[in-house]
């Protein structure tokens, strides 16, 4: 569907103005000292705080917050391309450009003669596509391998493990019940305990993140998210402390674990009213 040309033209010059005024931020003359000092490396933690809390805007289901959310978001991209432009590196106008050929070539079935029956099928197409892209065999493209090392340091850990269990159970990487995997769970927290009582703090890391993996195949099991239940739970507990604030009378460092206990309960059951 095409949008009226006035929409088109108010859109693109909203989209030129926000392009001039990061433009005039990164501007020798006049600019702003802060966004000079920028880098697109220095940029990096930005992007990814942008890009979780449009996640959180979008669970609100607030739809200015998200609308809010996605303009910082936005910001992000115009700024690296700003100041790649600079650089003569590239500019948004390859953004654009690379990102809409991608789509085009990665959907033969919308902008070609490539007829498919279901989703299964448009997802087999896409990662053939995919591999001739990144000039690899049908066969090397579908290595177990090949597909795990793209979450491995490219997603949030939590994401990322979720996503290798996933594609590793598809491959039969599997227990036949949910009784294999809790089995798993209880054995993980065994060798994690015995390596807490030695000194070794690579081998406790290690154990402890066998631990979180087992957990996340647990989620897994049950259909859950372990990224959206560890948010909900950091955000319960920044509510109930909230509440715990409002209610004591002096600050919370100065009670004793039993008063902290106490008003923790308090602000559970307020909560629950």
């Amino acid at each position: 569907m095409n949008l009226p040309a006035t929409t088109t033209d108010s859109i693109l010059q909203a989209l030129q103005r926000l392009i001039d005024v990061v433009a005039q931020l990164r501007s020798p003359d006049g600019g702003c000292p802060w966004d000079l000092a920028q880098t697109q490396q220095t940029l990096i933690p930005y992007v990814i705080e942008e890009a979780y809390e449009v996640a959180d805007a979008i669970r609100s289901e607030e739809q200015k917050a998200i609308a809010e959310e996605l303009g910082d978001l936005l910001l992000q991209v115009i700024l690296q391309a700003q100041i790649a432009s600079e650089a003569q590196d590239f500019t948004l106008k390859e953004i654009a450009e690379g990102i809409t050929e991608k789509l085009i070539r990665r959907h033969p079935h919308v902008f070609g003669d490539l007829e498919v029956k279901n989703a299964e099928e448009v997802n087999k197409n896409w990662e053939q596509i995919k591999a001739k892209e990144k000039q690899q065999s049908v066969a090397e493209a579908q290595l177990l391998s090949n597909k795990l090392k793209r979450y491995v340091g490219r997603l949030p850990a939590l994401m990322a493990a979720m996503k290798i269990s996933k594609k590793a159970a598809g491959a039969g990487f599997e227990w036949e019940d949910s009784a294999g995997v809790w089995a798993k769970f209880t054995e993980e927290l065994g060798e994690f305990k015995e390596a807490l009582a030695t000194n070794n703090k690579e081998e406790q890391q290690a154990e402890l993140g066998d631990l979180l993996f087992t957990i996340v195949n647990i989620a897994r099991w049950y259909d859950l998210d372990p990224s959206e239940a560890l948010q909900g739970t950091n955000r319960r507990f920044t509510q109930r402390l909230t509440i715990m604030e409002n209610f004591a009378s002096r600050p919370l460092e100065e009670y004793d674990i039993n008063e902290l206990e106490e008003l923790w309960q308090q602000a559970k059951k307020q909560l629950k009213q």
